[in-house]
């Protein structure tokens, strides 16, 4: 069904655009989404979705989704125009994650992150950056017990899911919904198959994503400054930043870059099996393999950029630190103060000690056991070493077949 057209009852078709739109408006009482530039976007993705195999599941959540991003810029841009020295905040020297999903980016996001001289974005600030108007701050502010609600339910009724990727409200986790917020992200197509704004989406300028991430950290970090956070920059983590990283360094010309590298036969079926995962809750027919042939074309894609990208900059030494993922798990402290080292930071006896007492927590928790193998996509560790031959993340001798 196009996005346009309306089902037999006269009713909008579920990813209608102006329906869409007009739902967010009504809800929240606002009309200014600010800058145009999330429209076409918004538009191209909307179609692709209307042509997906979803379920009623998958239409239900996803249109509940681009409604959410919709109402978010809202009450953003309301926000930004009741106190427009939020536009002041500084946030031009990130430290930012990135490397192939499942290399560790969330483990070493969530020990640096116990160093107070880091801002994190918290799970519950991603999924409502704007305060509430009229509502209390601090420890009471709504939004707070309204994201443990949800990362409960998650741990419920997608156990699975949470045992790839851990979710919970107090824990940092990844801007890449920003990226989706502006209709520029690859968060759809680990949802689910939507081949023709995945095309689309390859020839795109990343940047008007970019500029609203840094507002949308702008309004984070006002708010913290408001609550007496001590963060002196930001700590960022999404592994997607590895296809975009000149766009990233354009945005924040101080950001000091953290690629984390693990043997892509490792990293590659285990992001298809959550990519997998997501697909099967959205849609009744799903050909796993068609998951790991795009998802080893989109990690191998990336990591080609990254190649080209770091080739290209004269400062690339001082810029990034690498980090090897078997060198973190052998011993995650001494890994993380190593990285804090490299970035210039002496690492604390308070920060260590943190460190320390989030991993037993971390340990003590019960999840189900990922299991995952290339077989499982279609996939085959000669195919994934092929991909990645000449990247930065092309398998190492004890990987090549």
């Amino acid at each position: 069904m196009a996005a346009s057209e309306d089902d037999a009852r006269g009713r909008p078709a579920p990813f209608d655009e102006a329906a869409l739109l007009e739902d967010a408006r009504r809800r929240t009482g606002l009309d200014d989404f600010g800058d145009d530039s999330f429209r076409e976007p918004l538009r191209v993705l909307l179609q692709s979705l209307a042509e997906a195999p979803l379920n009623a599941v998958g239409t239900t959540v996803l249109r509940a989704s681009i409604r959410r991003s919709l109402t978010q810029r809202l009450a953003a841009e309301a926000c930004f125009a009741a106190h427009p020295e939020i536009a002041d905040e500084r946030v031009d020297d990130p430290v930012v994650i990135v490397g192939l999903m499942r290399s560790g980016t969330t483990l070493l996001q969530r020990l640096l992150a116990r160093d107070p001289r880091f801002h994190s974005a918290l799970g519950w600030e991603i999924a409502e950056p704007a305060p509430r108007p009229g509502a209390p701050g601090g420890e009471d502010d709504p939004r707070i017990a309204d994201g443990i609600a949800r990362a409960a339910q998650m741990r419920q009724f997608a156990p699975q899911l949470h045992a790839i990727h851990p979710t919970d409200a107090l824990e940092p986790d990844e801007e890449i919904v920003f990226l989706a917020d502006a209709f520029l992200s690859h968060v759809p197509e680990a949802s689910c198959d939507v081949p023709s704004y995945r095309a689309w989406l390859d020839a795109q300028d990343f940047t008007p994503a970019y500029v609203y991430l840094r507002r949308m950290l702008q309004l984070l970090q006002w708010q913290k400054r408001q609550r007496g956070a001590l963060g002196e920059r930001w700590l960022l983590k999404t592994p997607a930043h590895l296809g975009y990283l000149d766009t990233l360094l354009a945005i924040y010309p101080e950001a000091r870059v953290i690629h984390m590298h693990r043997t892509p036969v490792e990293t590659v079926p285990s992001g298809a099996s959550l990519n997998a995962t997501l697909w099967r809750m959205y849609a009744d027919d799903v050909d796993p393999r068609e998951v790991g042939r795009q998802w080893l074309g989109r990690t191998s894609w990336a990591a080609r950029r990254a190649r080209d990208v770091r080739a290209g900059l004269e400062d690339a030494a001082h810029r990034f630190v690498d980090v090897a993922y078997a060198d973190l798990v052998r011993d995650p402290v001494a890994g993380t103060e190593r990285v804090q080292e490299r970035l210039g930071m002496t690492p604390s006896a308070e920060a260590r000690a943190a460190m320390e007492t989030w991993l037993r927590a971390d340990a003590a928790e019960k999840r189900p056991r990922h299991r995952y193998s290339p077989e499982d996509f279609g996939l085959s560790a000669d195919g994934i070493c092929a991909a990645f031959r000449g990247t930065l993340d092309a398998c190492g001798p004890e990987e090549a077949r």
